[in-house]
């Protein structure tokens, strides 16, 4: 038997594994439209595939250039260009938040009631801008549906609409309790989209300007951005929502999405655009410790900083979490910042190394990259929500098998 192809330490053959994997159970019976699958090592692209629809209603397949919402897969962009401005010494990890943001100098924690009518009492702890990079600031997400508090997010819609503004949303937090005092718990939440609204203060450029020019382009992101362009219409893919009997419905048509007018609120928590190419620039320059093709969009220490276990003495998500959702299983896994940070390989229940740090987004797509392996994993989809099906677990464990 002939030996299989070996790409920068990885079998094409079980890399290809994936895909077939994809094909049979998801694809073929009509679970997810369609997917882009990236795998590179030691600064080579190793394996590529593109497979299914990226508009079923058009018949349109998709394509290594096809352009998705990437969501949640913002916020690690938006922390990088966060400890940029760290690293020109605009702010410190331990500065508090009203510092910056006056309105915010007396937060309140919920302790009953229901909106507008809460019933509250002081934070224990000044809100720090770290809190704000590790989750543990007290604020949440509507989507959530756990609380009173998460309910006035969605009243207020402040994860998205059509009138919603950075500076709107920072006005309307200041105006309403956190779900625990900062720095005591962990919670998935708006926090990094009040980090966009402290680049666009501390830089003095919106949010979509700071992005292109410190980094989009200096990596050649040039498909990477928070509005589709006209002439990047065709490759836009259609989203779909998650229905029970594992189906699907048509959540957003490209052809008439908001995301081709645009936006008036520059979301550093979800909500830019790109293509795995794109985003591969982005991982790329991250597992080479912040460069990519000679262009350095931030220092090698601190973005070893970055991807340590940032809470509490060492714990992991499960020991701190009061939500239920995440972009990462909890088991095993702590939080930098801005990324979810592999602390225990046996407790995550799935194979790799210690400190693989990454994000995924909530129309189902995800990225890892493994500093030792010097391995970056990309998967694109349209999909909401992204805990419909365990993709993630299985992507690594079909690429960490790969590994030669």
């Amino acid at each position: 038997m002939s030996e299989s192809e070996v790409v920068a330490g990885l079998c094409i053959e079980r890399l290809e594994r994936f895909a077939q994997h994809i094909e049979k159970n998801y694809i073929t019976p009509g679970k997810l439209p369609g997917a882009v699958t990236l795998v590179a090592r030691r600064g080579q692209v190793a394996w590529v595939n593109a497979q299914g629809k990226m508009d079923i209603e058009r018949d349109k397949p998709t394509q290594r250039d096809t352009l998705f919402r990437i969501y949640s897969m913002t916020k690690p962009i938006t922390s990088i260009a966060m400890m940029q401005l760290y690293e020109q010494g605009r702010f410190l990890l331990d500065d508090p938040v009203h510092k910056y943001i006056p309105s915010w100098r007396n937060l309140s924690v919920y302790k009953g009631g229901t909106y507008p009518e809460f019933e509250t009492e002081p934070a224990a702890s000044a809100m720090t801008i770290r809190d704000l990079m590790t989750h543990m600031s007290g604020l949440t997400y509507g989507f959530m549906e756990r609380t009173n508090v998460d309910a006035a997010y969605r009243q207020l819609k402040l994860d998205g609409s059509s009138i919603l503004t950075l500076d709107r949303l920072i006005e309307k937090l200041a105006e309403l309790p956190l779900e625990f005092s900062p720095g005591t718990a962990w919670n998935y939440s708006v926090s990094t989209d009040v980090l966009g609204y402290l680049v666009q203060l501390l830089s003095g450029q919106s949010l979509d300007d700071y992005f292109r020019e410190h980094i989009f382009e200096p990596l050649g992101m040039t498909d990477t951005g928070f509005q589709v362009r006209p002439d990047q219409l065709d490759r836009f893919a259609a989203c779909y929502l998650y229905q029970p009997g594992d189906t699907m419905k048509l959540q957003d048509d490209p052809q008439r999405s908001r995301y081709l007018k645009t936006q008036k609120f520059l979301s550093g928590g979800g909500g830019l655009v790109s293509t795995i190419d794109d985003y591969f620039r982005f991982a790329q320059a991250l597992c080479q410790g912040g460069e990519y093709q000679g262009n350095r969009i931030i220092g090698r220490k601190t973005l070893e900083f970055m991807r340590l276990n940032h809470l509490p003495g060492g714990k992991d998500l499960p020991a701190l979490s009061i939500g239920s959702f995440s972009e990462t299983p909890y088991e095993g896994s702590g939080f930098g910042l801005g990324f979810s940070v592999k602390t225990d390989v046996a407790k995550s229940h799935s194979n790799g190394s210690v400190g693989e740090y990454g994000w995924g987004g909530l129309a189902s797509t995800n990225f890892f990259i493994d500093p030792e392996e010097e391995l970056v994993a990309i998967f694109m989809t349209q999909l909401i929500p992204s805990s419909s099906y365990p993709i993630r677990q299985e992507l690594r464990a079909i690429v960490n098998g790969a590994l030669t």
